[in-house]
């Protein structure tokens, strides 16, 4: 048992320190899920915003009344990285 214990590298054995920073790796992984849902957000967003802009969802029967069903469902533009550029570069809009 002493010649296996020789062989194997110091960082295996238990109650070694650990040389990972998991607070950095941590926060990271956060960082990036927030930086995830708030662009997922501002694509909805603008989505939404295109759509009742050029009045893409208006009800056939009363036209002064929205579509629900078509406001959940409407893609005004080709791609979600249209929204999203559209969206950052046009703050005030």
């Amino acid at each position: 048992m002493a010649i296996y214990r020789a062989t194997r590298l110091p960082s295996v054995f238990a109650g070694a320190p650990s040389t990972t920073n998991h607070l950095a790796w941590s926060l990271l992984a956060i960082a990036v899920g927030l930086i995830l849902w708030l662009t997922i957000a501002i694509v909805n967003a603008e989505n939404l915003r295109q759509a009742l802009a050029t009045k893409a969802c208006r009800d056939r029967v009363f036209y002064a009344e929205l579509d629900q069903r078509c406001l959940a469902f409407v893609q005004t533009r080709d791609h979600w990285w249209q929204h999203l550029q559209f969206a950052l570069t046009h703050l005030r809009s």
